[in-house]
């Protein structure tokens, strides 16, 4: 296991980086939530198109980068420390993940692969975003003999967005993976605590997909939910992360009682607890990526653990960070009530932590406490 960051994968770091500094400042984000659409479609084109990020996980042979999970991993750490309303993770991980699952060869997958890594179309997983993996096949959609979809799927991420979804239903060859034009479902919006990624609620009414070609249509699921639950371990590290390093600046600048707020021994001794939960959670991160990018017979293992771990420190990065920073990290126009939001929403996206702690347990033949 190597958890060191390669050459490239700085470089690709810094491109990121740069891209979002001038594109996605705080302002920037703050500005598109109080307007109601977060999505910035400008932003995904440099990301996707130009950088050719959206692609990071297809083969190079279907149009895609070639890359891996620890690639990808970076680039849901630069999205976290922006909390860049960008849909990488429902369309470049969740959903490519899923149809990479599925059989290659067919036609209708490689094309799609081929769209979604041109950035020509984005993707969105019709699952719940709270789905973990381990979890069974979604039953909420059933699929007739023709391939037309009914049924509802509740909080799917970046769907909003999405040109298609690639859908879990069941049908009468049994549980399968459906292609279908996003524009065909009926899209419900409600009151939500992340508002730079907005999950949304499907309707499906006779709408008309195509089912993927796959052998395990369950597998593909469950290894896109794996990779995208290692592959968030990697964003919440990047609120994280933010969140410490904008504390300790801020800090360091303000005065009260004509010193640095900073040298306050009391201060000094939280950023330090925070500081080495952040390197933590760093490594638990990084594990989980170069698990899943090597397909690592203990990749499940890996995951949990981070996930176990890394949510709940991107949760006491942020709290802490609103306390430090006093009266101006309680007001709307300061951006850290996004990193809070965003690391709120994302302790309950692909699994809490106290189900991965669960199925953790399980996974090491751990008996399970007593009760009384």
């Amino acid at each position: 296991m190597n958890l060191l960051y390669t050459d490239v994968e700085d470089d690709l770091r810094s491109a990121v980086r740069a891209v979002l500094a001038d594109r996605c400042p705080p302002a920037a984000v703050l500005g598109r939530i109080e307007g109601g659409e977060p999505y910035d479609p400008a932003l995904w084109r440099v990301l996707a198109v130009e950088l050719g990020l959206a692609g990071l996980l297809v083969p190079e042979k279907l149009g895609g980068q070639g890359a891996s999970a620890r690639e990808a991993a970076v680039v849901m750490e630069e999205l976290g420390a922006a909390v860049a309303p960008a849909a990488f993770l429902g369309s470049s991980v969740l959903a490519t993940s899923a149809l990479l699952g599925c059989d290659l060869g067919d036609a209708g997958v490689a094309a799609l692969l081929g769209r979604l890594a041109a950035g020509t179309a984005t993707a969105a997983l019709a699952v719940p975003l709270s789905t973990a993996p381990g979890d069974p096949f979604p039953t909420g959609v059933r699929a007739d003999g023709e391939g037309r979809l009914t049924g509802t799927v509740t909080s799917v991420a970046d769907a909003l967005t999405a040109d298609v979804l690639v859908v879990p239903a069941v049908g009468p060859q049994g549980p399968g993976l459906y292609e279908m034009a996003a524009a065909e479902a009926e899209v419900g919006r409600f009151s939500v605590l992340d508002l730079t990624r907005p999950p949304v609620d499907l309707r499906f009414e006779a709408a008309s997909g195509r089912r993927l070609a796959g052998a395990d249509p369950a597998a593909a699921l469950e290894s896109a939910l794996l990779t995208g639950a290692a592959l968030l371990a990697s964003e919440q590290l990047g609120v994280a992360q933010w969140c410490l390093d904008e504390t300790v600046r801020y800090l360091g600048e303000r005065r009260q009682f004509g010193r640095v707020v900073g040298s306050f021994q009391a201060l000094k001794h939280r950023l330090a607890d925070l500081w080495l939960e952040v390197v933590n959670a760093r490594a638990a991160a990084r594990a989980a990526a170069d698990a899943v990018a090597g397909g690592a017979p203990d990749a499940a293992i890996t995951v949990r653990v981070a996930q176990a771990y890394v949510s709940g420190v991107a949760v006491h990065a942020a709290e802490e960070a609103v306390q430090l920073h006093g009266g101006i990290g309680m007001t709307w126009e300061h951006p850290l009530h996004l990193y809070l939001k965003r690391a709120k929403a994302d302790a309950i996206a692909l699994g809490t932590a106290g189900r991965h702690r669960a199925a953790l347990g399980a996974l090491v033949d751990l008996p399970p406490a007593a009760r009384g």
